[in-house]
């Protein structure tokens, strides 16, 4: 049988997955928040993923910056699929290996990520796909790596 979800519940499982992702305190929790075989994240410039990349790349966020914060803006549902903006904050203290200029040394800033989102979910409320736009730009010039 089909398990349907609310739109309050896909918000909740939602939030959810971002904390866990930023905060990297129950991988395994996080994983139940994603089809962990059919994920597929589409990310700015054609940057594709799976999620292992996904994780991945999380784990250089969580390596790089202290004090990481997630917060979510409007929502907006359209049956198994939700849009919203998020920004994820932290302070930059280490190596960033992912930025999308490459490895990048820290500069101790307060950087925010600003991002608009669209996910999909399937039938068990899981993550299935995630699209990311984000300005590249104002997260270089906050990295201090104008120029790369």
């Amino acid at each position: 049988m089909t398990q349907r979800f609310t739109r309050n519940e896909l918000v909740a499982r939602l939030v959810r997955a971002g904390e866990l992702e930023v905060s990297g305190e129950d991988p395994a929790e996080a994983a139940t928040y994603f089809d962990t075989e059919k994920f597929r994240f589409h990310g700015p410039d054609g940057f594709e993923s799976d999620f292992a990349g996904l994780n991945d790349y999380f784990a250089s966020v969580r390596e790089a910056f202290d004090e990481r914060s997630i917060r979510r803006g409007i929502v907006v549902a359209e049956g198994d699929q939700l849009a919203c903006q998020t920004w994820i904050e932290g302070t930059f203290v280490r190596e960033f290996t992912q930025s999308p200029a490459g490895p990048l040394p820290p500069n101790g800033k307060r950087i925010a990520f600003d991002l608009i989102n669209i996910f999909r979910f399937d039938d068990q409320g899981r993550l299935i796909e995630e699209w990311v736009r984000t300005d590249n730009r104002s997260l270089l010039r906050q990295l201090d790596a104008e120029g790369h």
